[in-house]
């Protein structure tokens, strides 16, 4: 490796966070050959969630209802909106009769939006997404202070990602699908 080399590898680590801890932890048994294995397009990054841990609960909210899913693989491949039929051409129904719905679907929980959040910079979340809010119903928290049950939900503001508060009161229309999982 020459000076210059050193000097770009050098820059690239320190401009995306690593420390010397990091890079020696890279450095041992074969941590950089997998690396390499990534990068050549001969092995692939699986992004692994654990959606059994306890989700993400804002202040003055409560878990009503987490469904548990063991470990997903992000997958856009595995992944999809659903609209209920009282969602389309036109028509809304509330969040409480649309959670009824859902209940024997494979809706994801708040731990994949979360994880889709905490890592937006590796662009995770789907193009289509953006311009509508996609329901993670699979969680289902209780806003203590005015005792309104909802779901969170992402969307696209201000060139990033950031998410939202659906109550069940809310009329959910087309631009509101449920993200579903299948296995």
């Amino acid at each position: 490796m020459t000076i210059q080399q050193a000097a770009e590898l050098d820059h690239a680590l320190e401009k995306n966070g690593w420390t010397a801890a990091n890079l020696k932890k890279a450095s041992e048994g074969d941590v950089f050959t997998r690396f390499l294995d990534v990068l050549l397009g001969r092995a692939e990054i699986n992004y692994l969630i654990n959606t059994n841990a306890d989700p993400y609960i804002p202040d003055e909210w409560s878990i009503i209802k987490h469904r548990k899913g063991g470990q997903v693989r992000w997958d856009p491949e595995k992944i999809s909106l659903f609209l209920s039929e009282k969602q389309q051409d036109g028509k809304v129904v509330k969040g409480d009769e649309l959670y009824k719905e859902l209940s024997c679907l494979p809706v994801l929980n708040a731990n994949v939006l979360d994880f889709l959040l905490d890592y937006s910079h590796l662009n995770l979340i789907p193009e289509e997404w953006k311009g509508k809010t996609v329901c993670f119903w699979g969680t289902v928290y209780r806003n203590r202070s005015n005792g309104m049950y909802g779901v969170r939900a992402p969307y696209f503001c201000g060139g990033g990602w950031t998410w939202g508060w659906l109550c069940f009161e809310h009329d959910f229309d087309s631009s509101f699908p449920a993200i579903l999982f299948a296995n």
